[in-house]
């Protein structure tokens, strides 16, 4: 099945124009960080978001972020642990940094003035998620880690009046040189901004920042303006996509109701870090046995237990024990959880918890270097629309705030001596087209039942007949229209991908290929734009999970 797409988005010609020596798209910590190292070595640097600076994905991790800091803990454990979880799918120097190199920038963002939680002996707190053999999740305000990191680096941010930030800013299109390298970027600033309409950034180099995929599907623990902005406008410029295939699912998000759709409520890995412990209708943990880790292994294991005794079972969610953590411990060390559940009806202290897996983190995206470069000469992207190898088919649990973190200082390394002369842009001869907003619902539907946790090649044949005939409804340019452009277009690259990958490794399940098969699939799924339609590429590599130092 051929999905025809826009090779651009329609949008109007730019009303008004600026300059900027880099444009950082994305205001989390990956963008954040960016633009901060940035700032003393590049000249002006233009910070645009989608929302306010304050929101996005970040503010919403409630874990913490994964560093080798506690006593007899060592990167080279943070490394054994990292490979595992990540199924043989990891790059194995990418992961190697990641570790060696997290210790430093969680030191040097504490520095900056994020304040975690300390012991009463002023001894940094760590606790433990899925997947990991030590305590090494730092976490601020319990279960506000991320709304703490966002808060510290806004403040910096608002403390450089040599960054300049555009908010309520769509990235539309990157302008590209007559070498296919980045000349600028098109812009919407959507009213509320410093700007009306479509304008034009001329720029010598853009890093990409904008977060995930997750309102590809009906339920997700991503926020509304998660909707793979980044990773589309990338594969339009030429980009390498690789490993969308692995969509994490986090197996505890707060189970709603089948009419609830859109964000749903996270309950943290943190919160079965310290005791709590999953249960089907009669009372039983199912997840003994299942792992030697139990209730703490990793999230595709957990998810996928999760979702056979659904199955089993004929229900909808299952249920998350944490009545024995008492009322004190769960209002110290998880406040905002606590304060969420009860808004949504159940108590925590003395109640179940219905918890069922939704869309939760995109492990693929650009593809990219150790240095954040994508394929796109000017084009850096960091964070979780990049794929920089760190988290292979399943992403081990608080290592994307700490991805962010380092791979953007690494950006901030080499961008400076790798900026080009401003080049003008060349005519832009890529087809232009957008598809309706009213699609968007059934598209999620279509992605949830059909490219969710379980797939299979009838399933995966349907969504791509589906995201067909959804990618010819035309519809009206505007920032819903283009959203669902941007939607559509990442969700058939996804397919696609799901469509190659014939077994099942991670987070993603095949389920007429049950076993992993690494004489076939060691290696990764590459996606580009090819007159239009996503093309899959398969590149073989060795699997890394027996590789760990």
């Amino acid at each position: 099945m051929v999905i025809s797409l826009p090779e651009r988005l329609a949008a109007g010609a730019p009303g008004w124009d600026t300059t900027a020596d880099v444009v950082v798209v994305g205001s989390g910590i990956a963008g954040l960080t960016a633009a901060l190292r940035l700032r003393d070595h590049v000249g002006k640097v233009l910070v645009v978001t989608k929302d306010v600076l304050s929101a996005g994905s970040t503010q919403w991790a409630q874990g913490g972020i994964a560093a080798a800091l506690g006593p007899g803990d060592t990167p080279a454990q943070h490394e054994r642990d990292t490979l595992v979880a990540g199924a043989g799918a990891c790059d194995l120097q990418a992961v190697r940094t990641l570790v060696t190199e997290g210790p430093e920038a969680v030191r040097e963002l504490i520095a900056l003035g994020a304040n975690f939680d300390h012991s009463s002996d002023g001894v940094l707190s760590l606790t433990r998620e899925g997947g990991h053999h030590r305590d090494r999740i730092a976490h601020a305000g319990g279960d506000a880690t991320g709304a703490e990191i966002q808060r510290a680096l806004v403040a910096a941010i608002k403390e450089a009046p040599d960054i300049e930030v555009i908010e309520h800013a769509l990235a539309v299109d990157l302008m590209l040189d007559e070498n296919g390298g980045v000349s600028g970027l098109t812009l919407h600033v959507m009213g509320e901004g410093q700007r009306d309409g479509v304008g034009a950034v001329r720029c010598r180099a853009v890093v990409l920042a904008s977060g995930g995929l997750g309102q590809v599907f009906s339920q997700t623990t991503n926020p509304s303006v998660s909707t793979g902005d980044g990773m589309a406008l990338a594969l339009r410029a030429g980009a390498v996509l690789r490993d969308l295939e692995f969509v994490q699912f986090h197996p505890t998000v707060m189970y709603l109701g089948p009419q609830s759709t859109g964000q749903q409520p996270l309950i943290s890995e943190a919160v079965r870090g310290e005791g709590a412990f999953l249960v089907d209708f009669a009372g039983n943990r199912f997840m003994q046995g299942q792992h030697e880790l139990a209730d703490l292994a990793p999230r595709d294991v957990v998810a996928k237990a999760i979702t056979r005794r659904m199955q089993e079972e004929g229900k909808q969610h299952m249920w998350l024990d944490a009545r024995h953590l008492g009322a004190a411990f769960w209002e110290k060390r998880f406040p905002t959880i606590l304060a969420t559940a009860r808004l949504h009806g159940v108590d925590p202290v003395t109640e179940l918890i219905p918890v069922a897996p939704a869309c939760h983190y995109a492990s693929g995206g650009v593809a990219t270097d150790l240095w954040g470069r994508s394929t796109v000469p000017g084009l850096y992207a960091t964070g979780e629309v990049a794929c920089s190898g760190v988290h292979g088919a399943n992403r081990l649990a608080s290592n994307s705030l700490l991805e962010g973190l380092v791979f953007s200082r690494r950006i901030a390394q080499v961008l400076p001596a790798e900026l080009s002369a401003y080049a003008e842009p060349a005519p832009d001869s890529r087809r232009p087209g957008v598809v309706s907003a009213t699609v968007r619902t059934a598209m999620q539907a279509t992605m949830t039942e059909r490219v969710g946790v379980l797939r299979n090649a009838d399933g995966l044949a349907l969504a791509a007949k589906d995201l067909e005939d959804l990618a010819q409804t035309e519809g009206e340019e505007g920032t819903a229209a283009w959203e669902t452009t941007n939607l559509v277009s990442i969700s058939a690259a996804l397919t696609a991908a799901a469509t190659l990958r014939e077994e099942t490794r991670g987070s993603h399940w095949r389920e007429d290929f049950p076993a992993r098969d690494d004489e076939h699939f060691a290696g990764h799924v590459d996606v580009v734009l090819v007159d239009g339609a996503p093309s899959v590429r398969f590149h073989p590599s060795p699997a890394t999970d027996g590789g760990a130092a």
